[in-house]
Order: structure tokens, then C-alpha cells, then sequence
């Protein structure tokens, strides 16, 4: 087969070598329509008998000890097969199929193996292992890219019980790199801790890192787990030259005496000035976090928080044709700054369909586990607060329309049920007499929902951007913070869709696991990865689990049509990108609890492997 060989000459037969003797006529309609298994007729025993002989065939043709391909070594065209017939297209028209062509990197063909052997000649087959299922290209709809890369270097989350235990981490890591610990002045930077996870529930301070002789002096920020709050060490608290009493839409933790502590949280963040990466360390960090989403299925990630230096990297990247994965980016608003909408250019499909930068980022509020998202009601362990807005619902009533005017996709990040309501007062007034579908607004994390807004997500077509791992993670908090009834509305997945809703599924990395398999795992249980809940081995809050249809079209389909790529991405339909994943089991089907030991065997963008092989 010659490598510049077009598709209609890859799948031209000549009458002469017809084995049926059909008219051209017959011939030219298979050659223009995907013939399905269930339009033929005795269809299940034809299929049955396919399936039986299949392995023999594949011994018979050698095909299934042939060396399997890696990226350079993957042919123009080809057809890959399932023995079991497990291909996931996610398309409606045809959801399960045999087998599927690619042709340079779009999908030109799906259907039966006969069919596809009768309609291409020329082209190697190959079969994927028995157990194994193909699935679209899995997109992540709500991650923070280079912030994933960072935390590979000082990564605070796990089994710590207390403060110290968290403070010994970076004193290991001080010690473990000679340049950091013969050099004091060196920025140490850190992700992950989680004080709702220590045995005694307590902010940590500035002083709890000076009470580390190798520690102490050191200038060390350290994000908090949800990205919501830093801990940081004295030499930084020194440096911040005015720290203001209160700042808008954030907290300064104090002491008694009305000292800073050394904890900001959500927009007092902005007081702290940490060092601005390199782009060699940008590099590093995007290489880290590509390695680990091509190793776990991801060929698409949605960043929700380009800033201007992260934007320009990513551009830079695409026109060195040096994205490996595909990015969706949401540029960050900042409330205090000027608006932007009229005079940023948006990024579409840069760098051979692998960048979009056409979206902003706005938030709303804080996050529930720090205690900053925005309720109507006092939380029940804290009644001296309902969280609050990082944003005025004036302002917010001003920039909505104006950068939907201006042609950007507006997504809102809104935790709490006062500021989902807020956000989509704000929607509703923006979207009159709106094309929906061509603007596609997003509530990202939409987690604590009144009854009455429940319904407002299908009614007004505004897209929730979801991340169910968070769901297991706070469903061991969520009733203490805030109370059994209200409760009931925090991570209503099934609500949102019966309700007409359009979901999409991510993770929030490095917040939580990078692994789409658990997020789809913990959207159809509700139960953490030992199968345990709060409301025990059934599920918490059972009634609002998604379904495994669902949840895949979540992390496929959905998050296309939240990119404006579902003409390009999300199923595999001839005419789309060729982006796909070969998992070692049917996740469609195997026990709940098997899920988590699912391996990805591949991951293909533009129909070439990007992680293992094919």
C-alpha cells in the first residue's frame, strides 16, 4: 500500500474481483454507506459465526503475533478490529461496532469485519486483545496543566496526620536537592495539603514552618489541596510590603492579636508574589502532566486558568507544532483588572487542531472544603458564616453579556447554591433571545444546588462541567459542613440530567486523581475506591448516580461539545479526528468494583499512539 494512496483508491474493487458478481450499482451504494451488522438479515448468526472463526483467522493470517505498531512504525490506513465487537463509538447511529478504519488521522470507516474487508482491500487489519474494548479519545473538561506539573516536584497530599508530619515532607525535600539546600533563597513551592485530613482540623501557620531549623528562613509557598488557600513561611509574609485589613472576595487568616498567620485564602492570594516560572520550567511541567494523561487514556484536557504568561506559552507551543495533547483553554478574569474582551484574540484550533484558547474563566466564589464557597444559609459547623462572592453579581451582570457580545464562552466557577443561583440569574438575563448553542456557557463544578435551580441548567442550555471524584472525596465532610437537608443538593449529577442538563466530566487535577476511570467509576457508585460511603456500600446518595452510558458520553462526547470540537471530536464517526483509547476491560460491563484495575493499553491522537502501541 503506498503511503499516498487516497481513500477511494484504497477501497476501490474492481468488478472482475467482485466475489459476489453484484452490480457496480450495489457496489458504489457500499462504497458511500456504513453497512451495520443489524441491517442484515439472520444478522446474529452471521455475527456468531465471524466471532468464532475470528481467532483462527488471525493465526491462520499470522496477524496476531505481528509486532505491534508504535508511532513511527503505524501505516497511512488501517483497520482495527475487535474480536468481541467491543468498539464504543458513542455515536447514537451506530454505538457498538467490529471494526474501524483510520485513514491518515480521521476515522474513514466503521462497521463489521466483513463489511470492512469487503470495502477496503489494500489496507492492514489488526485486532485488538480479547477483553479489550476501544473507546473515543477521553477528554478531561476542567484541569490545571502546569499547576499538575508542579506538584510532581513537592506533592503534599496523602496520608498526613498532622502539621508536622506535612512540614517533615518539605524538610525532606530542602535536603534531597543540593541546590535548594545550600541556598536559602531558593523559592520552594508546593501543592496539596489538606487540613480537613490532619487528626486535629486546623489551619497551619507561618510558625509551623519555622519550627524547622532546615526550614526556617526559607521563602515557601505551599497551595492548599483545592487551590483555594497558600500556606506560606514567614520570609514571604515579610516581604508582602502592605497587607491590607480585608480584601474583597478573600480572607487573611489572623491571630488574636491581628497578625497575618500566614494563611490567604482565594483573592488574598493575589498579595502573595511568587516568582513567575521559566518557560524552561513550563516545559518541564507540561512534559510531566502530558507523560501521566497519555499513561491514563486523556487526549484532550481543558486548562482552567491560562493567565498571560501560561496563554503565551501554549501559543508558543502550538506554533512550534509541539502540543502532544490536545489543550481547551479558559483565560482567567480578573475582577479588578480592566475588561479584556474586545481587545485579547481568541486562539482556534492552532497548531494542527491541538490549541483553543476562546473561552474566559470567571469565578464566582471559593471552595467548600476551605469554607470560602458562597451559601444562602450559615454553614452548620461554622453558623458565623455563609462563605462569600468573590465577585459583585453587578459586576457579574456587566462582563457575562459583554464577553458573550464579544464572541468568548463564559464559564463560571460556582461551588456554592447562593452563587450557582447568582451565576444563573446572570445567565438567563444574558442569554435572551441568545443562541445557546453558539455561545455554550459553563458552570464549572456546579456542586451545591437549591431544588429550584436544579432544572435551570436543561431549561436555559447552560452546560455543567462537573468533576464526580470530588463527590467521594467531600461526601465524608459535606453533611457536618452543611447540614442532612441541604445536603441533598451537593453533587446532584442525576438531578441535573433528568432535568435535561448537559453534563461534562472532569477532574480538577491536580486537586484530584488525573485517572478518567476515576471519575467514571465514582460517577456510577458514589463510593470511594474500597467501595465505602457514608451511606455505606450502596452509594451516598445512590439516587443521583449516572449511568455508565452516560458517564462515557461525559468523558467523551460532551466535553467535545463543550470545546466546540463535536464536529471534530467525541465519537468515533468516519469524518472525525482519529482519537481513541484501547482499554484492557470492558468498562461497560465488568463488576462496578473491577473498574479501578483497568489498564490503558493505548492512547491514539490522529491515529497514531501517543502511549503504547497498537
Amino acid at each position: 500500500m503506498s503511503a499516498q494512496s487516497t481513500p477511494s483508491e484504497l477501497r476501490k474493487r474492481s468488478p472482475s474481483s467482485s466475489p459476489s458478481g453484484r452490480s457496480q450499482k450495489d457496489r458504489s451504494l457500499d462504497s458511500t454507506r456504513q453497512l451495520k451488522p443489524s441491517y442484515r438479515p439472520n444478522n446474529a448468526l452471521r455475527m456468531t459465526a465471524i466471532r468464532v472463526v475470528v481467532a483462527g483467522l488471525l493465526g491462520f493470517f499470522g496477524l496476531r503475533a505481528a509486532q505491534k505498531w508504535g508511532r513511527s512504525e503505524v501505516p497511512d490506513a488501517y483497520a482495527l478490529c475487535s474480536p468481541e465487537g467491543k468498539i464504543f463509538t458513542v455515536d447514537e447511529a451506530n454505538p457498538e461496532v467490529e471494526c474501524m478504519v483510520i485513514h491518515g488521522s480521521h476515522f474513514s470507516d466503521v462497521g463489521s469485519l466483513a463489511d470492512i474487508r469487503l470495502r477496503w482491500t489494500a489496507i492492514p487489519v489488526r485486532f485488538i486483545q480479547s477483553g479489550a474494548v476501544v473507546v473515543p479519545g477521553i477528554s478531561d473538561s476542567h484541569v490545571h496543566i502546569l499547576e499538575y506539573g508542579a506538584t510532581i516536584q513537592l506533592p503534599l497530599e496523602g496520608p498526613k496526620s498532622h502539621i508536622p508530619e506535612t512540614v517533615q515532607v518539605v524538610r525532606n525535600y530542602i535536603l534531597s536537592d543540593p541546590d535548594v539546600r545550600h541556598n536559602k533563597s531558593t523559592f520552594v513551592e508546593g501543592w496539596g495539603w489538606d487540613h480537613t485530613q490532619w487528626l486535629l482540623e486546623q489551619w497551619p501557620t507561618s510558625e509551623d514552618l519555622e519550627n524547622d531549623p532546615v526550614v526556617r528562613g526559607r521563602p515557601i509557598v505551599l497551595q492548599s489541596k483545592d487551590g483555594h488557600a497558600i500556606w506560606v513561611s514567614k520570609k514571604i509574609l515579610d516581604d508582602i510590603e502592605f497587607i491590607p485589613e480585608e480584601i474583597e472576595g478573600g480572607t487573611i487568616f489572623r491571630d488574636s492579636n491581628g497578625n497575618p498567620t500566614g494563611v490567604f485564602m482565594d483573592s488574598a492570594q493575589s498579595l502573595v508574589n511568587a516568582p513567575e516560572p521559566t518557560h524552561d520550567q513550563m516545559e518541564k511541567r507540561f512534559g510531566l502532566a502530558v507523560r501521566d494523561a497519555h499513561k491514563v487514556g486523556l487526549t484532550a484536557l481543558h486548562d482552567a486558568g491560562f493567565n498571560p504568561r501560561s496563554l503565551a506559552f501554549f501559543k508558543k507551543q502550538a506554533e512550534e507544532d509541539k502540543l502532544p495533547i490536545r489543550v481547551y483553554g479558559m483565560t482567567y478574569f480578573n475582577e479588578s483588572a480592566e475588561y479584556w474582551g474586545n481587545s485579547v484574540e481568541k486562539v482556534i484550533g492552532a497548531g494542527n487542531n491541538r490549541l483553543s484558547a476562546r473561552s474566559v474563566k470567571i469565578f464566582a466564589d471559593g471552595a467548600l472544603r476551605s469554607g470560602g464557597a458562597a451559601l444562602y444559609e450559615p454553614y452548620s459547623d461554622n453558623p458565623e458564616t455563609r462563605g462569600f462572592l468573590r465577585i459583585d453579581p453587578e459586576l457579574l451582570n456587566k462582563v457575562i453579556p459583554r464577553f458573550l457580545r464579544d464572541g468568548w464562552q463564559v464559564n463560571v466557577h460556582a461551588i456554592g447554591d447562593r452563587a450557582n443561583g447568582v451565576v444563573l440569574d446572570a445567565f438567563e438575563a444574558a442569554l435572551k433571545d441568545a443562541n445557546v448553542s453558539a455561545l455554550r456557557p459553563r458552570l464549572e463544578h456546579a456542586q451545591i444546588l437549591a431544588k429550584k435551580d436544579m432544572a435551570r441548567f436543561g431549561d436555559l442550555g447552560i452546560i455543567a462541567s462537573i468533576q464526580p471524584t470530588h463527590a467521594i472525596s467531600d461526601m465524608w465532610f459535606g453533611e457536618d459542613r452543611l447540614g442532612p437537608e441541604r445536603v441533598k443538593g451537593l453533587y446532584a449529577f442525576r438531578s441535573i440530567i433528568d432535568h435535561g442538563g448537559r453534563i461534562a466530566l472532569g477532574s480538577d487535577f491536580p486537586v484530584e486523581d488525573m485517572n478518567p476511570l476515576a471519575g467514571f467509576y465514582a460517577a456510577i457508585t458514589r463510593l470511594s475506591p474500597d467501595g465505602k460511603s457514608p451511606h455505606g456500600p450502596g452509594g451516598w446518595f445512590p439516587e443521583q448516580r449516572m449511568t455508565r452510558q452516560e458517564a462515557l458520553k461525559g468523558m467523551t462526547l460532551d466535553p467535545a461539545y463543550a470545546s466546540f470540537s463535536d464536529d471534530q471530536l467525541g465519537t468515533i464517526t468516519p469524518g472525525k479526528r482519529a482519537d481513541y483509547v484501547v482499554l484492557s476491560k470492558d468498562i461497560m460491563t465488568i463488576p462496578a468494583g473491577k473498574l479501578l484495575e483497568t489498564k490503558v493499553l493505548a492512547t491514539v491522537i490522529d491515529g497514531r499512539p501517543v502511549y503504547g502501541k497498537i
